[in-house]
């Protein structure tokens, strides 16, 4: 299935396809946020896709990712399994924490997650 845009508890969100292409640069990020500019307010990532380098806060990739969707006004989610990865750091367990606490970037296990959170800000 390719990325698609659809409307997700009355929000447009372009929902990425688990099979596509890795996030591993930065472009690709950019690449992400110019589809969404054909009319979504949140970008769906699943976690699978993201580079491994995202959830190793050292190298400061995932900072350079999710200021590249705040900087553009759009919403990141997340979505998928970083059980793994919470468990390896406590520093990305703070950042998910705090990110879900706030409105631009949000870490949710499934699409019905994200669903649930759309509909709790509103």
């Amino acid at each position: 299935m390719p990325d698609v845009l659809e409307h997700r508890a009355g929000v447009p969100v372009l929902v990425c396809d688990p099979a596509g292409p890795p996030v591993a640069t930065t472009q690709d990020a950019l690449d992400l946020i110019g589809a969404a500019f054909l009319g979504a307010e949140v970008v769906a990532v699943p976690a699978d896709r993201l580079d491994e380098r995202f959830f190793s806060l050292g190298t400061r990739f995932a900072g350079e990712i999710m200021q590249k969707f705040v900087n553009y006004r759009l919403r990141l989610a997340v979505v998928g399994d970083i059980s793994r990865h919470l468990a390896a750091s406590a520093a990305l367990r703070a950042l998910v924490h705090e990110s879900n606490r706030a409105d631009h970037i949000w870490f949710v296990p499934d699409l019905d997650a994200l669903d649930d959170r759309l509909r709790a800000t509103d």
